[in-house]
């Protein structure tokens, strides 16, 4: 599990962001501090994974605050979440080692999309092996190009709510069940299953009973 702090002046902001990543997949959050005193000794005492780290804080410089929690964290990644879109703040925070920069006002979507690729690529390249093949850093910096295109009329967003669903499920799910979970036709969802499956993310099990064998699908170990 992801430990995630956010830091946020404002208190409302904060709950809706905590909401955000409570319901992504392996992430959790341990802590929202308001100021930057207040986010040192937070990260001194939670020594969390990740920051959601908002820029415009009463007491200091979001920026400058990102310096100090790593002198308690050295280990700790940052997510900047703020408003200020002036681009030497942009490349101060670049410069700075950030996984990513994301300018409110954003949607969980937004959100979800680069905590999914923290997830996959910085938490990967960490756990994964001794030795990193460029391929490895190359889905760290985001050029990861070995995915083949998506089927027609499918999206990179809903295709992440498939796998989330999969991921929160006990056991199997048939495309009939995940389609009501997102919404969607069941057509539509045995696409994405089937196209997870080609990729060798799910493996398929049939369930026999009147008529055709029902597939189901299940997240590979």
């Amino acid at each position: 599990m992801i430990k995630v702090l956010i830091v946020d002046d404002d208190f409302m902001v904060a709950k809706v962001h905590a909401g955000f990543i409570q319901r992504t997949p392996g992430f959790a959050v341990v802590g929202v501090a308001h100021t930057g005193a207040q986010a040192v000794i937070e990260t001194e005492r939670l020594q969390p994974d990740l920051v959601l780290l908002d820029i415009h804080l009463p007491d200091i410089n979001g920026l400058d605050l990102m310096h100090k929690l790593r002198e308690v964290a050295p280990e700790l990644d940052v997510l900047v979440i703020s408003a200020a879109r002036e681009v030497d703040t942009v490349r101060k925070a670049l410069r700075g080692g950030i996984v990513h920069y994301l300018i409110k006002p954003f949607s969980q979507t937004d959100l979800h999309e680069r905590l999914e690729h923290y997830r996959s690529a910085y938490q990967g390249l960490d756990s994964a092996k001794d030795v990193a093949e460029q391929s490895d850093v190359n889905r760290v910096f985001g050029l990861d190009r070995t995915d083949p295109p998506l089927p027609k009329g499918c999206s990179i967003e809903t295709l992440k709510l498939v796998e989330a669903a999969l991921n929160e499920a006990d056991g199997d799910l048939s495309a009939a069940e995940v389609a009501v979970q997102l919404g969607t036709s069941r057509v539509s969802a045995r696409r994405y299953l089937e196209y997870l499956h080609d990729e060798g993310v799910l493996e398929v099990r049939l369930k026999y009973g009147v008529g055709r064998p029902e597939r189901r699908y299940v997240l590979k170990a």
